[in-house]
């Protein structure tokens, strides 16, 4: 009886929360009110133009296809401007082993296609495939919960946690907090199936022990209908953006660090104070937004008596860092047909036991780090993006990412970029050798094309993206981060009034992750649904291409 009684007042209030905060008119007028697109220019290439627009990598990126959500969003906040490369249909190919034990395994586009590759691949595991897809299927579909709890009030997702009501509602809050590794080990005894279904671990740095299967359902379900790129460039992205926002009566600052987020005598963010030069000035604001990650933003920029508020501590508690990344970029004399280079992905993994492998490359010293990574990511950015040839033709670029442990380049902090002494330079470069020996064992026609290494560190990452230990993709996506009490605490209305959070941290990583924090963000502080108002915008785009191909 108590069961079905709480049961009747979650609905209760639900509902009341729904009608006011979704159904109510709203305070602020909807961003996607209409299609602010417009017919795409052509690419700028002068570098004049662009030279105040950062560079960041982004290495492929699903969902991309005609009128699908993300699609849309990111149409609107550009005018339209992006372009956007399929990559080829098999956008990922899987090598275990090595050179003399290699097996290939294609993941292609398509989720029909993608469903019978792996089945042609692994014929005696067809009953796994089906399995497993088909819980990737339901646990993805389900994922919107998780943001629901993000949105509906604290004490409201605390009630429904604590009473367990969210269990009987749906199985995905379970699985939020299942590893990955014991979701496929029982689907399957075939390790390097087991490989397979986990290799995009690597898309959000953890491995399948201490991953989510929720967030690796969702990273499965993204690349399903294959994968896109930005053309030219990731930088591309920051580029068409900054003018819509300039436009909305916004600005964007460069060489500006915020040093510290101000507050108010009533205990209320009211603004910031940026660095410019030798110079401090202050920029207040009714509302402070951060995407400058949680860790940043509660110990690094909010002052100390506000860091040390039992809600925020117990935010921090919560979680922990991302694992560090190490990059290596390299420039290559030839062009795509030259070097026979496709726009895919190559995961090059030692052997099909990650977690094993992966644990082992861990606990190396500094020293031992230099004998090989067990799992290094390889991509060709040059013949993913269409306009390339026309700007530098005869020229190619790849790049190679893997994990790398903070605690090895730590002793370094404190050093200036660049002038970090020659430990350092032979310890960064020790290992792109290692990496570079590693990948061209695989592209052997690579080995003599080399014309220039560049190497990012985690302290790299820390003094360019400002992580506090060279992560990539911010709070660490394992299992913990995704318990129930920690997906309704970690929200973007954060304990101290007037101050959010948005980005990578606020649900998962990526450049989807982050677009779907800012969605919950902005939600949260126009008080209205913007995943409504996106799905009616995506509905008058539908009716208007209908009428003109009547």
């Amino acid at each position: 009886m108590w069961l079905y009684a709480g049961l009747l007042v979650t609905v209760y209030f639900i509902v009341r929360f729904y009608r006011r905060a979704f159904r109510s008119p709203s305070r602020s007028p909807n961003p996607f009110a209409g299609d602010c697109r417009r017919p795409p220019g052509p690419l700028v290439t002068d570098q004049e133009a662009r030279k105040r627009v950062l560079h960041r990598g982004i290495h492929y990126i699903g969902e991309l296809h005609e009128q699908s959500f993300l699609r849309t969003i990111v149409d609107q906040i550009t005018d339209g401007q992006m372009g956007w490369a399929k990559m080829d249909d098999v956008f990922d190919h899987v090598i275990l082993g090595d050179h003399q034990t290699r097996r290939t395994y294609r993941l292609c586009s398509g989720k029909q296609n993608y469903q019978d590759c792996l089945k042609t691949q692994f014929p005696e595991e067809t009953e796994a495939i089906d399995k497993f897809l088909e819980l990737v299927k339901k646990t993805a579909k389900k994922v919107p919960l998780l943001a629901i709890m993000k949105m509906i009030p604290l004490q409201l997702a605390r009630f429904l946690i604590k009473t367990g009501i969210i269990h009987w509602v749906s199985s995905v809050f379970k699985l939020a907090a299942t590893p990955l590794s014991d979701v496929v080990n029982k689907l399957t005894e075939n390790k390097d199936l087991r490989a397979v279904m986990c290799y995009t671990c690597g898309d959000y740095g953890v491995m399948p022990k201490d991953a989510s299967f929720v967030v690796h359902a969702l990273v499965i379900q993204h690349y399903q209908r294959g994968a896109w790129y930005p053309m030219g460039g990731a930088s591309e992205i920051a580029f068409h953006i900054i003018p819509i926002i300039k436009k909305n009566g916004g600005d964007v600052l460069m060489r500006a660090p915020v040093q510290r987020i101000l507050i108010n005598q009533d205990g209320q963010a009211c603004g910031v104070t940026v660095k410019k030069g030798e110079e401090e000035i202050n920029l207040f604001a009714p509302v402070v937004i951060s995407d400058a990650g949680i860790f940043n933003t509660y110990e690094k920029l909010l002052p100390h008596e506000l860091q040390s508020k039992p809600e925020i501590q117990a935010q921090l508690n919560m979680v922990q860092h991302g694992m560090g990344g190490l990059s290596v970029f390299v420039g290559l004399n030839g062009s795509k047909e030259e070097l026979g280079l496709k726009a895919a992905n190559y995961w090059l993994i030692q052997e099909n036991n990650l977690d094993e492998q992966c644990n082992k490359y861990f606990t190396l010293g500094k020293g031992d780090v230099i004998e090989g990574c067990p799992v290094i990511f390889v991509s060709f950015p040059s013949a993913k993006d269409p306009s390339w040839d026309d700007r530098y033709a005869g020229k190619s670029t790849m790049v190679i990412v893997t994990f790398a442990r903070y605690e090895w380049f730590e002793e370094w902090k404190d050093e200036r970029v660049k002038k970090r002494g020659e430990d350092y330079e032979n310890l960064k470069l020790g290992i792109a050798r290692r990496l570079t020996d590693q990948v061209t064992e695989y592209f052997p026609q690579l080995k003599d094309r080399m014309e220039y290494i560049r190497v990012g560190t985690p302290l790299t990452n820390q003094f360019y993206l400002a992580s506090s230990r060279g992560e990539i993709y911010g709070v660490s996506h394992d299992v913990s981060r995704f318990a129930p009490e920690t997906i309704a605490s970690f929200r973007a209305k954060t304990p101290v009034k007037n101050l959010y959070l948005t980005g990578q941290d606020v649900f998962i990583c990526g450049f989807m992750g982050a677009i779907q924090g800012s969605l919950i963000c902005a939600s949260a502080v126009l008080q209205r649904n913007l995943y409504m108002d996106i799905n009616s915008l995506q509905k008058n785009i539908r009716k208007m291409k209908a009428e003109k191909q009547a």
